[in-house]
């Protein structure tokens, strides 16, 4: 269960293996304990992309032990924030909940470069989130 005295933050993709997964990564560790992260897929792959895994490792974010998760609304429910990337339809709306929607590339069989920039990317908008929560 998060803690109600934070904000909860849920990233949201269709395999839950690139895009929301170095989202959380990032958002845990620049956030540290002060915002609850959680994220999903509405079709989870069977592991995380290991080009996100490599990318990220090489900015100190090791998602070598990250596991796809299924979208459940009890997700959506719990979270203060809900931002997609690409799942479409698939995301349950509740009133009183802040959705974005971050149009990002998909980093599935992109070239590492690729996934570098897309990485950096989704770093910055974490940032940006921090100081909307903060």
């Amino acid at each position: 269960m998060p803690d109600s005295t934070k904000p909860a933050v849920l990233f949201v993709c269709v395999h839950n293996a690139g895009r929301s997964q170095m989202a959380a990564g990032y958002l845990r560790a620049l956030a540290g304990e002060r915002i609850d992260v959680y994220s999903a897929g509405s079709e989870p792959g069977d592991t995380v992309n290991p080009a996100a895994v490599a990318v990220m490792a090489e900015d100190g974010i090791d998602l070598s032990h990250a596991t796809p998760q299924i979208l459940t609304t009890d997700a959506v429910r719990q979270a203060d924030v809900v931002i997609t990337m690409g799942c479409g339809d698939a995301c349950p709306i509740f009133p009183g909940k802040r959705y974005e929607d971050w149009q990002l590339t998909d980093p599935a069989g992109q070239e590492v470069d690729v996934v570098r920039e897309i990485r950096d990317d989704i770093k910055g908008r974490v940032q940006q989130l921090i100081a909307s929560l903060s």
